[in-house]
Parts: C-alpha cells; structure tokens; sequence
C-alpha cells in the first residue's frame, strides 16, 4: 500500500506549501505523484515544465523530478523543445487555465495539431487566481470576479474540445473530486504515444469560492454532484478521446534518416 509518507519521501521536494488552504492543487501533486509511482519510471527520466501562476507551483518546487519553471503562457512551447532535443524525455507539463489557454492557447493548439509527445495537465479553476481572481478564458458565463463586477459578459472556451478538434492522441477531463481516476488517466496520458492532453477542475475557494459564496468542501461536492461521466457538453468528465496516430518526433527521425541515405 502506498503511503503519505512513501509519496511525500519519494516524490515532494519540501513541505508545507504555499497553496491557500483547500486549494485543489494539493491534491493534483498528490495524483501525479502517484500515477509517476506507478508507471515505474526513474525520476531521472522525467522533466516537469511549468510557466505562471499557482498551479505552476506544482512541479517547481513541489515535484521531486527536473523541472523547468519558464514565463508566462510559454511552459508549453519550452516542453516542445526539451521533448525534440531529447525524444527519450518523459516531459510533463503542468499549467493552469490562465496560463494554458490565455497567453499560451496558440502553443496548446500547435502541440496538438503536431501531437508532440508530452502532456499537459491542466488546472481549471476559472480564474486568474495568483494575481487576484481576475476573469479568464474559462470562465463561467456570468460568474462574478474581480474584473466582471457585474458578471462576466463573455462565454467560457471549452479546451477539451478545442483540444482534440486540433487533433491530440488522448483528453481527458476530470475533478479534484475524482482522485482514483484522475491518477490512472495521468499514468495512461504519460504512457500515451502523442500529445495528451488533461483538464482537472479545480477548487479555488480564496477567489473563485468568495464570488459564488462556497468553501472548498462545497466546491467538491459541486463537482460531485454536477460533473458525470454519463453527462454530455461541458459536464462531462472522462476519457474524451483516445486514438492512435503518427508523433511528431518519430516523424522528425523519419526525416533525419532520409536526409543520411
């Protein structure tokens, strides 16, 4: 059996963090902690990648493999690199919503269209939370934030979808609430040959939680409550997609071998 302390030994640079208390990305560390535990990788082997913003906290410093702690929006394009300089890599990134689909949404796009080999977890909490709780690209239509007084005006980007319509191996979505599944999916996501892709809706009970009047428990329990794998649209959690098809740094070493003959 897999203890706390076996996880926090092998896999947790240093405690306590710096995540408000009940902040869901306490609970991601956890599952990719385990999901590495499980797939039986040596840490050595892994480069965690993260750019701004709390969730960016998760693999620097809290993961204990390599990891790289880059700008704002760009975690994914210096994943690319890392993952073409050394195909052997197993490149994880971890990024929130903000970070992922504002500012880096064109690098997410192209990372799936190549299917890159890496994953992308991404932390969906609905709002620019490190700087104050400002609205985001995702968030929900109407919520109150810092910066949408009055409601947000706009509509949430659906990423899963705009994920797998620019033509990731695998997506994924899941909640804080759905721990057993979220860690099997991240193993299944880092085996995975390509681009893969997953969305874990997150509890921010500090910004998200004050605008909509609910504590983290509450929060959980609305993702319990809310989020099925047999709901369709965008409340829908569960392997999205899983397909085979060609990678891009196979296709590159493809190419190299031409150009020797």
């Amino acid at each position: 059996m897999i203890t706390a302390s076996y996880i926090r030994e092998n896999y947790i640079r240093r405690l306590p963090s710096a995540f408000c208390p009940g902040c869901g990305d306490g609970q991601i560390v956890n599952a990719i902690a385990r999901a590495i535990d499980h797939m039986n990788v040596p840490r050595k082997d892994i480069a965690a990648v993260s750019g701004i913003g709390c969730s960016a906290w998760i693999p620097s410093p809290y993961l204990r493999v390599d990891s790289l702690h880059t700008t704002h929006g760009r975690a994914i394009a210096f994943a690319v690199g890392l993952k073409v300089a050394n195909p052997k890599l197993k490149v994880l990134v971890v990024s929130g919503d903000g970070d992922c689909t504002g500012i880096g949404g064109n690098h997410l796009i192209h990372a799936a269209r190549n299917n890159i080999d890496i994953t992308v977890i991404m932390a969906n909490n609905g709002v620019y939370a490190t700087t104050g709780g400002q609205v985001a690209p995702t968030t929900e239509h109407s919520m109150k934030t810092v910066t949408t007084p009055y409601g947000n005006p706009s509509f949430p980007l659906n990423v899963t979808d705009v994920v797998a319509a620019a033509g990731a191996s695998y997506v994924a979505r899941w909640t804080t609430w759905h721990l057993p599944q979220l860690i099997k999916s991240i193993e299944k996501a880092m085996t995975k040959k390509g681009f893969s892709f997953i969305e874990v809706l997150s509890q921010c009970p500090t910004y998200e939680g004050r605008m909509i009047g609910m504590d983290h428990i509450e929060m959980m329990h609305m993702f319990r409550e809310n989020f099925k794998t047999t709901e369709s649209g965008h409340f829908k959690i569960g392997e999205l997609v899983d397909i085979e098809k060609p990678e891009l740094t196979a296709e590159l070493e493809k190419i190299i071998e031409k150009v020797r003959e």
